[in-house]
């Protein structure tokens, strides 16, 4: 199963963004959709899918921290 990640958006450079997951970060390519520094987004096999709204942030990173536990 592939799963896309919530992250933030820490540096630009042309169409690719660093993306921080927690301390993790990551290059995705963000041609999808607008994206800016600090962003919150959500990504999949190294595309920026969506912005998120700071709400749906949040709920999605308690629940990716829920499953860890399991």
């Amino acid at each position: 199963m592939c799963v896309a990640m919530p992250g933030t958006v820490i540096a630009l450079e042309n169409d690719i963004a660093t993306v921080d997951f927690s301390g993790s970060t990551v290059k995705a390519r963000c041609g999808l959709v607008p994206v800016h520094l600090h962003d919150r987004v959500l990504v999949h096999a190294g595309c920026i899918l969506q912005v998120l709204t700071e709400q749906d942030h949040q709920a999605l990173t308690s629940l990716f921290s829920e499953l860890e536990k399991l």
